[in-house]
């Protein structure tokens, strides 16, 4: 018997999983050994995020084209835990709910500054970054076990559903929390946060052409410099989840439209949604210098010329 197109795109989406386990985790391993989980704990939460969510698409889609048959209780927790892909989209709405925590806490550093000093303490960091990894899996557990069955041996995630108005109000609710909000969010913030920079940047040249620049003006610039790199790191994460997760949504808006499934579409979407996952460490390791340092650091032929 042929194989299908989706078996095609089940393998693409196993293949790019570990890709982004192995770049998450040297990305994270990177951001450690630069001790930036001192200063940035937010982004590191976001690459563990990634990390795991990465790994648990391998799981997942590897005991997928197993095509196990399931019986008793083991197969009901197969199901509900892996085949429906539970633990990724536990790691995966986390990660969209640090992303959005991550541009709320560069916005109250550099638009609010003096506010966040006295307020913005390491407990409330670390505080919103444990809540993304339990908001993340609280609602999916919440999601996973009310509408998902085993059927004849078969796997049937997010199927069962007390009414169509039930799914479709979900899926709307979801849409706009964890895309259009996000988005929202995305924008507002970064346009202040750009708008704050631009103006100090003008207030600098300014003090740079009144005089001989002093070793405080020398050093708030490269400390500007520093947060504006931070700032255009997370302005391209951003632009690709906005653009990554759009086929997405629009695909299960089609779905509940028209119930007919596209051959191959669930995967389709799936592996250009899960390119953000694994396109962000290659943004930390090209846009983040302290990132980059260490990965050129062990490349073997940098090493060899040193």
């Amino acid at each position: 018997m042929p194989l299908g197109i989706e078996f095609y795109f089940q393998c693409a989406v196993l293949v790019i999983g570990v890709v982004g386990t192995a770049t998450n985790g040297l990305v994270l391993y990177a951001l450690v050994a630069s001790k930036q989980h001192k200063k940035h704990a937010l982004i590191v939460n976001q690459n563990a995020l990634d990390l795991f969510t990465s790994f648990m698409m391998v799981v997942s889609s590897s005991l997928k084209l197993c095509n196990i048959h399931l019986t008793g209780s083991a197969g009901y927790w197969l199901c509900t835990l892996m085949l429906s892909e539970n633990l990724f989209w536990c790691g995966l709405c986390g990660s969209v709910i640090n992303l959005a925590s991550v541009t709320v806490e560069r916005y109250l550093k550099v638009v609010h500054s003096s506010w966040s000093k006295k307020k913005l303490r390491n407990w409330v960091i670390y505080s919103v970054a444990a809540f993304s990894w339990i908001a993340g899996f609280v609602y999916i557990q919440a999601a996973t076990f009310s509408t998902t069955a085993v059927i004849d041996g078969a796997c049937y995630p997010y199927a069962i559903w007390e009414s169509d108005t039930a799914r479709i109000i979900h899926f709307f609710w979801n849409f706009v929390s964890f895309y259009v909000i996000i988005i929202l969010i995305f924008i507002f913030c970064y346009w202040r946060i750009l708008a704050v920079i631009r103006r100090q940047a003008k207030v600098m040249a300014g003090h740079a052409a009144a005089g001989p620049s002093t070793s405080q003006t020398h050093a708030q610039t490269q400390s500007n410099q520093i947060q504006t790199n931070v700032i255009k790191t997370m302005i391209l994460v951003s632009a690709l989840f906005a653009i990554s997760w759009l086929p997405r949504y629009t695909y299960v808006l089609n779905l509940i439209l028209n119930p007919k499934p596209i051959d191959g579409g669930y995967y389709a979407t799936l592996v250009v949604a899960f390119l953000y996952v694994c396109t962000n460490p290659f943004i930390y390791a090209t846009k983040f210098d302290p990132v980059k340092e260490v990965l050129l650091r062990l490349i073997p032929c940098k090493k060899n010329s040193g």
